[in-house]
């Protein structure tokens, strides 16, 4: 198996900016040069693959460590693009280290499929004959380690981007000296001398105390999924724009803060969830890859309506001023269901509490293709919801959906759980006559006020469900539960005060 590749030759140094050198002048060369490294390791990553698979599976786990490790270095360079395009004014300080690492890496990139298609030798031994000699190289440094160091390395670099406190000057410092070695035993003509000055650590502990706290957004997929509905059917997941090439948008203010990242057809589209710090407006970049250029968008939550299309697509759409029409701006196909949704209420939850936000159409609170089996008021937390029980239609996945009863932000979500499918009859308890007790829900929470462990009970922590009513106890029970523990009649009585309101609506 082979990819033709062209193996350009390795990049010259380039000069160091200066002061007067603006950051957007810099953006284009440095974000395109991780998009053109990210590329050619997922060639590399291909081949080596296709290497693996023609060899014995003694082989397997030294191959799998290089493939692993080149898949990562991949991504961290897309991710490194992406948020330089949030960070420009701290592309100055990151470009001295890429400078480092960028040559390098592309010389062990081309070193291994220099290898890879060597027909002089068989396929075992090139895969023997690459990896000691590329592990002997720098002492003590196999080639699996070799990736290992420059996914450190990238992962610092990160961390300077964004003025993290926890970038560790020393570990970087460390890394970039075996770097540098690695460069001489390859010949590799040294860099520019690191600018320290561009490094301001007391800046990056001033930005960072002004988001101390985490936003709800950042843990929403960092939770693994209780189940995985996959669609049969996928959609084509495209960016339309306006669009303009990575490194060429406008820089946007100082602080900003990352939220949530989704990756789409292997990469080729992302989309980044971001806030504007100083006044907490969330945005979204969208990056699409076409042929070997990588171009990008970005336009405020506000400025953007969602809908359902089709079984997997959520199709993201623009006014466009001077057309005086709606117009497409991304459509992103999803693997399954669930994913699809926690991305639909992400959106929605950030676009409805911006401030920037005039008015939200009433259809995009429904997700299309979703039947609502049930609806009712619970007390929550100490706030007035309204509790809802979709299914969905293509899927047949059900969640529980838990939004705000009335007010400003009447409708908007507060929290999804979905069910597990061939539930047990332990999974729903009937404890009163107003209140029920599920066994292994997992909510997903879509703002900051609401805290579910408060609605945790017992030893095994069910998540109770206080209904306004207990006729939506009982027709909640037998949506779920014909023959029930505990039957609406027998149900213990509610303690006085039990489910009153102790907090305004969120």
């Amino acid at each position: 198996m082979n990819v033709g590749f062209a193996m350009d030759p390795i990049p010259y140094r380039i000069r160091t900016p200066t002061a007067r050198m603006a950051a957007q002048q810099l953006s284009p060369q440095l974000l395109n040069g991780c998009c053109h490294e990210a590329d050619r390791a997922d060639i590399v990553s291909f081949n080596l693959q296709g290497l693996r698979n023609s060899l014995p599976e003694s082989f397997h786990p030294h191959l799998n460590g290089v493939i692993d490790g080149i898949n990562i270095t991949s991504r961290l360079l897309r991710d490194l693009a992406e948020q330089a395009q949030l960070h420009l004014s701290q592309l100055p300080a990151v470009f001295d280290y890429l400078n480092v690492i960028l040559p390098c890496l592309c010389r062990t990139l081309r070193d291994i499929m220099s290898f890879y298609e060597d027909k002089t030798m068989n396929k075992e031994h090139r895969w023997r004959t690459m990896y000691y000699k590329l592990g002997n190289e720098l002492t003590g440094t196999t080639l699996p380690a070799r990736f290992i160091m420059y996914n450190q390395f990238l992962r610092l670099l990160q961390d300077l981007l964004t003025r993290s406190p926890n970038f560790d000057l020393n570990a970087m410092e460390s890394l970039r000296l075996r770097i540098l070695q690695l460069r001489e035993a390859r010949q590799i003509p040294p860099p520019n001398p690191i600018r320290t000055d561009l490094i301001r650590r007391d800046e990056a502990l001033e930005f960072w105390n002004q988001e101390t706290n985490s936003h709800w957004a950042e843990a929403i997929f960092t939770q693994p999924l209780p189940s995985r509905r996959e669609f049969k059917k996928q959609g084509r997941t495209d960016a339309f724009g306006p669009m303009q090439k990575l490194g060429h948008l406008p820089p946007l203010p100082r602080d900003v803060k990352i939220l949530v990242k989704r990756s789409f057809d292997n990469d080729r589209v992302s989309v980044i969830f971001f806030l504007q710090l100083r006044n907490q407006a969330p945005s979204l970049l969208i990056r699409s890859k076409c042929g070997t250029q990588n171009w990008v968008s970005v336009l405020g939550a506000h400025e953007l309506s969602i809908r359902r299309e089709g079984d997997s697509v959520l199709h993201l759409s623009r006014w466009s001023r001077s057309e005086q029409r709606v117009k497409p701006w991304a459509n992103l196909s999803f693997l399954t269901w669930e994913e699809m949704v926690l991305f639909y209420c992400t959106f929605l939850c950030l676009r409805v509490r911006s401030q920037l936000t005039v008015n939200v159409n009433p259809n995009e609170f429904q997700l299309r293709k979703e039947r609502r089996l049930f609806q009712a008021q619970i007390i929550d937390d100490g706030y007035q919801h309204v509790l809802m029980v979709f299914e969905d239609a293509i899927t047949g996945g059900c969640r529980l959906h838990a939004a705000v009863w009335e007010g400003k932000l009447r409708a908007c979500p507060v929290w999804t759980a979905f069910i597990p499918p061939n539930v047990s009859s332990s999974w729903l308890l009937r404890r009163t006559k107003r209140r029920i007790w599920l066994r292994d829900i997992q909510p997903y929470v879509f703002c900051e006020q609401y805290r579910p462990t408060h609605q945790r009970k017992g030893r095994v922590g069910a998540f109770e469900l206080a209904f306004a009513h207990s006729e939506a106890a009982t027709r909640f029970q037998e949506l779920f539960a014909p023959s029930p523990d505990v039957s609406a009649a027998s149900a213990a009585p509610d303690s006085p005060g039990g489910g009153e309101v102790v907090e305004p609506s969120n």
